[in-house]
């Protein structure tokens, strides 16, 4: 294979690694502890329908984790999970500044470290927009399935 192609193959590779595991964590983390946390955090910020959005997106986040990471129906998955990441920018991290990373002191243990900014929520979207244009890559269920629907 010749190293340009094999690069073409390999980045959303990457991509879907990092960006499905990292939905999945999430999402996992909110069910393992149960919603009704996540809950108090959606009627705090305003979200609508908190009771709905705190059973859904969990769930979204897990599921499309999984979708992410396999590679399947990759383009119609990013886009509830852009949903959802621009929901979070926007009710909560917006309001902390740009950086996923707010030092606010240092104690004897190391330092202290504040809410996060929108930073993380702009690499999740951009990871999910370029996996949404150029497809999934050739390492995933979506080129399995491409690939049948062709034979067939």
């Amino acid at each position: 294979m010749q190293y340009k192609k094999f690069r073409q193959e390999i980045a959303p590779l990457c991509l879907r690694l990092i960006v499905g595991t990292g939905f999945m964590v999430h999402g996992w983390a909110k069910i393992s502890r149960g919603t009704i946390g996540f809950e108090k955090l959606l009627i705090q910020t305003g979200i609508p329908f908190p009771h709905l959005s705190a059973i859904l997106t969990p769930y979204v986040e897990l599921t499309g984790g999984i979708a992410i990471l396999l590679g399947a129906f990759v383009a119609i998955v990013s886009v509830p999970l852009v949903v959802i990441m621009l929901t979070a920018m926007f009710s909560i991290h917006l309001h902390y500044g740009f950086s996923s990373v707010n030092t606010i002191g240092l104690t004897d243990k190391g330092p202290l470290f504040g809410p996060p900014g929108y930073e993380i929520n702009l690499l999740y979207i951009a990871c999910l927009i370029s996996l949404f244009l150029t497809g999934a890559g050739s390492l995933s269920v979506d080129k399995l399935i491409k690939g049948q629907k062709k034979a067939a």
